[in-house]
């Protein structure tokens, strides 16, 4: 907390850290942000995978939270799978009892658990997007939609304080298009956290056009709390991990569609052959089918090169709603009772 607190005030007091190039007479029209706070409440919008693993991180290092999603169900969901989540770390040893397990507090939807713990504590739910108020980051975790996600911040770019940054855990899309939608463009940044976020340690920052250094540095800081890696990504199609990893799943896809392997063999090559924890077909059914299809979409329209065209099987089992892992069936069948499988399968 004091190293925290020490950047943000070596970057008021003008500690050598310049601001980049933005737009002087762009700015003259934006609203003048309050003084920087340091972080205390963190709203999330998305009750989903992402949005509960990013509230459980804020909680579990005592910070307060906003869950928000419109779907009360999504919420009972998110609160149970956190629960479980940390009732998991504590019986691991990787959480103090301490600091997890108590009495969860919602103003919406009182929920019971038998145990509980300062962590839960923290959490509050709700539906309505104006109780995000008081928070000093959000960090938006729904659809990945560039449309959906502009509407949102700019309802959010309304309803936050001013001095209080806008994040998004965008896997590709652009931070500076996302930004456009609001008047604060200087705070507002991508936070891409990986699946599922209490475990993987990456972070991967994204700084759009206008973004400010004080921003930036505060959601380094921020990661840098939860006990994340960070890497930092200019504002292009994909960033670093997708840029790279969604090609290789894409391509295990035309591997299968084209008939060289079955999908056993080409996760067992590539787990084998190049020591890594799960197959390419394996990962697109954790991360969803749907999302996979959406960023490959993302980066054939952004960078304009044929190579990063969807494959025809990965468009053909979204439209059928085999969206993976989520779905009980993607490229592999995770159902108790599975039907006949069709032949790629």
């Amino acid at each position: 907390m004091v190293t925290y607190l020490a950047k943000i005030q070596s970057l008021r007091n003008g500690g050598g850290l310049g601001q980049r190039h933005v737009n002087k007479q762009r700015l003259t029209t934006l609203r003048s942000p309050e003084k920087m706070a340091e972080i205390k409440c963190v709203g999330v919008v998305g009750a989903g995978q992402m949005g509960s693993g990013i509230a459980q991180l804020a909680a579990t290092n005592g910070l307060d939270v906003w869950i928000m999603d419109a779907d009360r169900d999504a919420l009972s969901r998110a609160t149970a799978a956190i629960s479980s989540s940390v009732n998991r770390f504590v019986s691991k040893g990787l959480l103090s009892k301490a600091r997890s397990l108590s009495m969860l507090c919602s103003c919406y939807f009182p929920i019971k658990f038998e145990a509980g713990d300062d962590a839960m504590r923290r959490l509050r739910l709700t539906s309505n997007l104006q109780d995000l108020r008081s928070a000093d980051i959000i960090i938006e975790a729904i659809l990945e939609s560039e449309d959906i996600k502009k509407k949102l911040f700019k309802e959010l770019d309304g309803i936050a304080k001013s001095s209080a940054i806008l994040a998004s855990n965008t896997s590709s899309i652009s931070i500076t298009r996302l930004a456009s939608a609001t008047q604060r463009p200087t705070q507002v940044i991508g936070m891409h956290f990986m699946n599922p976020p209490p475990i993987m340690k990456l972070v991967e920052i994204i700084r759009g056009a206008d973004t400010s250094q004080e921003t930036f540095i505060a959601t380094k800081a921020l990661a840098e709390r939860f006990g994340k890696t960070t890497v930092c990504s200019q504002d292009y199609a994909g960033f670093i991990v997708n840029r790279i990893l969604m090609p290789m799943i894409n391509e295990a896809f035309h591997t299968l569609y084209t008939g060289v392997a079955t999908k056993e063999d080409i996760d067992s090559g590539m787990k084998h052959g190049t020591n890594q924890p799960m197959g390419p077909l394996e990962l697109a059914d954790l991360i969803g089918l749907d999302v996979c299809l959406s960023i490959m979409k993302v980066l054939h329209q952004g960078l304009g090169d044929s190579k990063y065209a969807p494959c025809p099987l990965l468009v053909q089992y979204v439209d059928a709603g085999r969206l993976g892992r989520k779905r009980g069936v993607g490229v592999y069948d995770y159902r108790k009772k599975a039907g006949t499988p069709s032949p790629r399968l």
